[in-house]
């Protein structure tokens, strides 16, 4: 790869999960779901809504609502600014929903990794599997 290069990774999880679209997306849109599945935020379902996600670790990600399609897609920056560049992330994550006769296939890419970024995307990879986990058993509670 040439020094500057633009190109980024992607990480993206698909599952079909046995719910409805609209279980999934209360999951993925209420700010006390979110925390439960995901991380503290002041989240609201508006494009152009500026929010934090708070990690356990002591994090905070700054967040901007892309795209709000109820039911259907959902879409946010995702960025971190660490002291050391290496660890700066830029990226933006994207939820879909497509109803299936089983429930809904839910698809979640989040892109903008640098290929120095290694440690980054990895630690994505494995983090959305069990984000992904944690939602499922949240959207079987919600009404």
């Amino acid at each position: 790869m040439n020094e500057g290069s633009t190109e980024t990774l992607s990480v993206t999880v698909e599952r079909e999960v046995p719910f409805p679209p609209e279980k999934i997306w209360r999951a993925l849109a209420q700010p006390h779901l979110i925390e439960e599945w995901l991380m503290k935020n002041d989240f609201a379902a508006v494009v152009g809504h500026h929010f934090n996600l708070r990690g356990d670790w002591g994090g905070v990600l700054d967040c901007e609502v892309l795209a709000v399609e109820p039911n259907k897609r959902l879409s946010y920056t995702w960025n971190f600014a660490h002291d050391d560049a290496a660890y700066n992330l830029k990226s933006v994550v994207t939820f879909t929903l497509t109803p299936t006769s089983k429930g809904t296939y839910l698809r979640m890419e989040q892109t903008g990794f640098r290929p120095d970024q290694r440690q980054a995307y990895r630690g994505a990879h494995a983090g959305w599997q069990q984000f992904f986990a944690k939602l499922e058993q949240v959207s079987a509670r919600t009404d």
